[in-house]
């Protein structure tokens, strides 16, 4: 077990080594001018070569590409070419609130998904059943930001339930009960498609394992259908689950961006949002290896909860 972590922690060297790549060259595509932006419109042409002297922005792309991959090994991510600060300080903090909606999109997602999943399987085909698939289609057709305006349409401004933006209301102290209450539109949102994803992958794998063997012998034991289905059935069916799950995650952190937008939600996806507005090259650059990094440590850990799941299977 030992040596195969070991193993995929230095995979995941090379893959954020490519990662930092694209992204540095993808951002180097986008039109604009870095210190024009920083200067501003009515900045001279000799003030916008001297911020891009400043910034090494004259330099061959490899040497500044080098530069920051020399800092980055120290875990020094450069400072904001937009609001001067720690680019690590930064996305640190921001990631935070992203991770408390990526958290609570995941949760939603999970115990929507799972649940219509386990009931679709036992009652095939019943309406219940069709209902679940039709509106499990719905959810992964429709775009993240289409939901999300929808939503605030309703829910905010034609009933009045919940706010449309923000993580605190600025004239209440705060508090979880204010956090939660923010919470709900973005996470509902967030955790659309990928409770759609799951319900479908928990279904089928259900319907796979349902008249399986064991858990004939386990109802010939005379337990409870809840017993068999919520303790045998399931079980056995989470490994697809599982995988799927792990996948969501990654998609719940790149989807953020868009909902943290529409919501005004102050997390990392806004403000990579905001840095690829103005070209901040050093802060898109660090939020999106963060990301990354999380991305990769997340499917280490789905692959280990497969040993748990399932006892066959051995890591050597």
């Amino acid at each position: 077990m030992r040596t195969y972590v070991i193993g995929r922690l230095a995979a995941a060297v090379p893959v954020l080594f490519g990662v930092s790549i694209v992204i540095f060259l993808l951002m180097k595509l986008i039109p604009g001018d870095a210190a024009q932006v920083l200067a501003g419109p009515s900045a001279t042409r000799d003030e916008v070569e001297l911020i891009r002297q400043d910034l090494g922005l004259n330099e061959p792309l490899y040497v500044q590409y080098g530069r920051w991959l020399a800092r980055a090994a120290r875990g020094d991510l450069g400072r904001s070419i937009e609001l001067r600060a720690p680019v690590t300080t930064m996305v640190f903090e921001r990631f935070k609130n992203t991770a408390i909606l990526a958290g609570a999109s995941m949760m939603l997602a999970v115990i929507l998904g799972v649940t219509a999943g386990v009931i679709s399987a036992t009652r095939p085909l019943s309406v219940f059943d069709r209902l679940a698939m039709i509106g499990a289609l719905f959810g992964n057709s429709m775009p993240t930001f289409w939901l999300g305006l929808v939503l605030i349409l309703i829910f905010s401004l034609g009933l009045g339930w919940f706010p449309s933006n923000g993580m605190y209301d600025i004239r209440a102290g705060g508090g979880l009960l204010d956090l939660l209450y923010h919470l709900v539109l973005p996470s509902i949102t967030l955790a659309g498609v990928s409770a759609a994803i799951i319900a479908r992958v928990t279904r089928s794998s259900m319907l796979e394992v349902i008249n399986r063997e064991y858990v004939t012998t386990a109802r010939s034991k005379g337990l409870s259908n809840r017993q068999v289905i919520w303790g045998h059935t399931l079980k056995n069916a989470m490994l697809p689950v599982v995988t799927v799950i792990g996948v969501q995650i990654g998609y719940l952190l790149g989807g953020s961006i868009l909902v943290e937008t529409v919501f005004s939600w102050p997390g990392l996806g806004l403000q990579l949002f905001r840095a690829i507005s103005s070209r901040d090259l050093p802060l898109v650059q660090g939020g999106v290896m963060l990301v990354s990094a999380v991305f990769v440590f997340v499917n280490l850990a789905v692959d280990l909860l497969y040993a748990v799941l399932d006892p066959r299977v051995r890591y050597s």
